[in-house]
């Protein structure tokens, strides 16, 4: 074990820096392609309308095709499952913007392309994780690897944007998503031939691995999976009720800050969290992080003006990237050699599906109820979720003998697993 496990450690680890920075460049495509994917179906069909249709169906075949993605991965390896769904997902990019290029492309065949975009996308936050596991297999370093892989992926989603912004607008949208082709086939390829993922591809799946696919099925997963659904569906829609709480108070402009300051406090509280060598339990941890989430977010509604609602929302965010991160952590043990990847990819894509949902329901509820109320309500599955869980396990603990333990999904400990780990697109 690390004698001093620290961020600076986990960069210092051999091989860790170059395969970390590869998977990021990939990954980097998928926070460039939000924008110019939205306005270049809008300015291919003339209607905004289209393009929130279409994206949704891009975003559902990316979400509920995620675990089968990142199974192929746990079957045949990074570098044979990888590289194929980069060539082919970037080909399908260049084909959407070439099609889309000029108005007038039929809208069938927009739709059936941005289905395969979003069906092709390579899993490369769940390939990178498991790769973690094997630079790092001490779980408390491990524990501060998911905590920098979290941040830096969240951080790529507000400055993909910014990267692209200007010649998406102002010239041709279709351009970065050439950009995001470019991106995700030279970060996969650079990623695919580091040591370790050749190491991974080189032992191949076996009898373990098999089991390991059999144990990913049980029910240790559905616990991290089930507070990443209740955390997306509180979390779909605050930035939609960011945008109405600064227009009922005369301040539209200021939801920038909001939105900036739920960014800043989850980078904040993930790379704090996971500095921290927790004793606890990672399962016990994980719903009192649930709880706190939502105490948070309901308690952000009443703020008298958005001086305050600012540093509220970054409050909420303190408890995001912790949250997200002890998922994974737990999904990672409770899956068995050969399904890590997959294990994560259940929790992103219930966090992924979970947000969508919430986004639409928060729309339903804008307009018609008080903002304040809104935001108890928001904050209601998280908590409903946790609040489940915190009993269900007092109950067990009730009925257990004393000597019975969980696993601390951080902590240095010789009953958890050293292995590998999980998942986010």
């Amino acid at each position: 074990m690390s004698a001093k496990p620290s961020y600076g450690a986990v960069l210092r680890t051999p091989r860790a820096a170059r395969t970390f920075g590869s998977a990021l460049l990939g990954r980097l495509a998928y926070g460039v392609l939000p924008l110019p994917l939205v306005l270049t179906v809008k300015n291919a069909t003339g209607s905004y309308a289209a393009a929130g249709t279409l994206v949704a169906v891009e975003a559902a075949c990316a979400v509920l095709l995620g675990p089968w993605r990142a199974g192929l991965v746990d079957r045949f390896g990074p570098r044979r499952a990888l590289l194929p769904l980069a060539t082919v997902f970037a080909a399908f990019l260049v084909a959407f913007a070439l099609v889309c290029w000029t108005p007038g492309a039929p809208l069938p065949l927009i739709g059936v392309l941005i289905a395969l975009v979003g069906a092709s996308c390579p899993p490369l936050g769940p390939t990178m994780r498991v790769l973690w596991g094997r630079l790092v297999p001490d779980r408390a370093l491990l524990q501060r690897a998911y905590s920098l892989d979290g941040v830096a992926e969240e951080l790529l989603f507000v400055t993909g944007p910014l990267i692209v912004a200007i010649p998406v607008v102002y010239a041709y949208p279709a351009s970065g998503l050439l950009a995001a082709a470019a991106l995700v086939l030279v970060g996969t390829a650079a990623m695919v031939t580091s040591p370790v993922a050749a190491q991974v591809e080189a032992e191949g799946p076996d009898a373990k691995a098999t089991e390991g696919r059999k144990k990913a099925r049980l029910p240790g997963v559905v616990l991290p999976a089930a507070v990443a659904a209740a955390t997306g569906l509180s979390l779909g829609g605050v930035g939609l009720l960011g945008i109405a709480f600064t227009e009922s108070h005369g301040h539209p402009t200021a939801v920038s800050w909001v939105e900036a300051a739920l960014t800043f406090g989850s980078a904040v509280g993930g790379l704090a969290y996971g500095a921290v060598t927790w004793r606890s339990g990672g399962r016990t941890r994980l719903l009192v992080l649930a709880s706190l989430l939502g105490c948070a977010l309901a308690a952000a509604g009443s703020a008298p003006g958005v001086a305050v609602l600012v540093p509220a929302v970054a409050v909420v965010g303190l408890f995001i990237a912790p949250a997200v991160t002890t998922a994974y952590l737990i999904a990672d043990e409770a899956a068995g050699p050969g399904s890590r990847a997959r294990a994560g990819a259940w929790v992103n894509t219930a966090l992924n599906a979970g947000s969508s949902l919430g986004a639409a329901g928060v729309g339903l509820l804008v307009g018609r109820v008080p903002l304040p109320l809104c935001y108890v309500l928001v904050a209601a599955p998280v908590l409903c979720v946790a609040a489940t869980g915190l009993v269900l396990r007092a109950g067990r603990r009730g009925g257990r003998p004393a000597q019975s333990s969980e696993p601390s999904s951080g902590a240095p400990s010789s009953a958890v697993p050293s292995s590998e780990a999980p998942s986010s697109s």
